[in-house]
């Protein structure tokens, strides 16, 4: 635990959003989306499902995979949040609403 605390880092961080706006339309896109909606779906039979999905490590390519059930089921499942987490803190919320109007 000692090297770790007393090791140099670099630390990486990507430039600013460009402006207020900016940051509200990038939040409103995650903030209250589900994992997958249903026109990505294309089609469930007795043991696996069938939907669409695009593939950022082949040019953002849009692909179709087949899942049992139960793995479908187990990936969607990673994106369910722990009760009393919230995907965004209402503190950042009202900070940045009090930039925009300010």
């Amino acid at each position: 635990m000692k090297a770790i605390r007393f090791k140099k880092w670099n630390v990486y961080a990507k430039a600013p959003f460009g402006s207020p706006d900016r940051v509200v339309e990038y939040l409103g896109r995650y903030t209250h989306k589900i994992a997958i909606t249903r026109h990505r779906i294309l089609e469930v039979n007795a043991t696996h499902i069938k939907f669409r999905y695009k593939d950022y490590a082949d040019g953002s390519k849009t692909k179709q995979m087949w899942l049992t059930h139960q793995e479908f089921l187990r990936r969607f499942e990673q994106h369910v949040l722990p009760k009393r987490f919230v995907k965004i803190r209402h503190f950042g919320y009202l900070r940045l609403q009090g930039k925009l109007n300010g």
